[in-house]
């Protein structure tokens, strides 16, 4: 099982594709993260192939 160290409501971004922008996760469902991005809006990411990196985001 994957470790996802991040929970609803927190920052995250996609390292492969940072012009997303900063994303907002919504739900955590086994390995699919639904996350909401400022540039790409929202999107489910399978985490046992991309590597979300959480981070601090100040609105």
């Amino acid at each position: 099982m994957m470790l996802i160290d991040f929970e609803p409501g927190d920052y995250v971004i996609n390292p492969e594709n940072k012009d997303w922008g900063a994303g907002q996760v919504q739900s955590i469902i086994g390995n699919k993260v639904t996350v909401n991005f400022e540039n790409y809006g929202k999107r489910v990411i399978n985490v046992k192939y991309v590597k979300l990196e959480k981070i601090d985001y100040e609105h």
